[in-house]
Formats: C-alpha cells, structure tokens, sequence
C-alpha cells in the first residue's frame, strides 16, 4: 500500500474540492493503493477563537465585496464542475479551525478520519454550520460514530493543542503555504485541487510500477 497524507483545513473550498475530486477517481479504481492520512493546516492560524463575521472578513481580506466576490468566483466554476453545492450565503462565520483539527486527530485514532473529514465540508459549506464551535464538533463526531463522554471530556481540556499547532509549523517549515497539499508515498507532491483525471493517471501509473516490482521480485525467488 502507498500512503497518502493530505494536509487541508476543512473551511478550505479547494481542499473540498480537491478530496471530492480524489474521491471520484478512487471510486473508479476500487483497486487503488493508497492508505491516507490527513493533515493540519490552518488557513487563518490568527483567527481568533469566537471567529469573525465571515462577510467582514472577506471584504477586508480581498479589499471590499467586489473583490470577494471576484476572488471566489473561481472556487465556485470548480465546485460546480465537481458536482457539489456549496451555500455561501449560509456562512456566517469564518471560524477559527484548532479545535475542529483536534476532532480530525482523535478520528484517526479511531480509523474514522476521512469520514469525519467529509462531515466537517458538509456541515460548513452545505449547512452554513460553526465549525469553531464545540458542541457542533462533538454533534459532527458523534454521528461519525465518536464517543460523545469522550469528546466532551477531551474538549474540555487542551488535549493535542500544542501538537496540531506544531505540526501545522512542520509543514510551514517544509514549504507548504497553501492547501490541499497531496503526498504521495513521502516523496512526490501534488498541489490544489487537481482533476479526476490526473488521479486516475496517478493511480494507474503506480498500480503498473507496484505490478511490475511484484513480477520482478516472482522472479527473484
């Protein structure tokens, strides 16, 4: 198998793009042989941690509504091209993201990641919900499956705080200034929200290297 570490922030439309993209291709290469793993990255590591008003944000962020709006018209061209439905106008707050990383880690622990990653783009970019806010993270992983005694418990303490802000810095340190940032076996990188079709090259290409190491390695023994 051949691992895949995702690094995205879960309020990041390109990084819900880019794992829809990633997913259309493993449905259709059932045999792919990726194992994956996903990453922190915070998008907005300053925010401070009620969120702000997600309209405010933006117009300063791109220098007024006209220039927000030109900024994300790409993103919804792309959304649109990938099938999804993404409510803008259902977002209210851009929140800070620590704690819903938090609920990332503690899934993985559990073998729950990409579904409780999947449930964080849904609740944020379909239902307009507040990803910053606890009870919403523990109501997001209870129905991924999740304990809820143990979430409120973990919740209720710094568990795992300082570890996602480290490893968030590690991959600043490494170069990464942007997600969804894809790494394949530790060793080729692939950048943004690429299409179905490059992934399957991708997935093609190492299923034929993994297939011709296995007829070598036949004819060793």
């Amino acid at each position: 198998m051949i691992k895949l570490d995702i690094l995205s922030d879960p309020i990041c439309p390109w990084c819900h793009i880019g794992k829809t993209n990633l997913f259309r291709a493993l449905q259709k290469h059932p045999d792919h042989p990726f194992v994956l793993e996903w990453h922190p990255f915070q998008l907005n590591p300053d925010m401070p941690e009620g969120g702000r008003d997600r309209r405010a944000y933006l117009e300063e962020k791109f220098g007024g509504k006209e220039g927000a709006v030109r900024a994300y018209a790409p993103v919804v061209e792309a959304a649109e091209a990938a099938g999804l439905t993404i409510d803008f106008d259902a977002i209210k707050v851009t929140p800070n993201t620590l704690d819903a990383h938090r609920l990332i880690h503690w899934a993985g622990l559990e073998e729950k990641q990409t579904h409780v990653v999947q449930a964080l783009f849904e609740a944020y970019f379909e239902l307009g919900r507040d990803i910053g806010d606890i009870p919403t993270l523990i109501d997001i992983g209870v129905g991924c499956g999740m304990e809820r005694e143990m979430l409120d418990r973990l919740f209720a303490s710094d568990a795992d705080r300082e570890d996602i802000r480290a490893r968030d810095a590690h991959a600043r340190e490494r170069g990464v200034s942007g997600v969804p940032t894809f790494v394949i076996a530790n060793q080729h990188v692939l950048r943004g929200a690429q299409p179905p079709e490059l992934w399957g090259q991708v997935i093609e290409e190492i299923l034929e290297e993994l297939n011709k190491q296995a007829g070598s390695d036949a004819t060793a023994t």
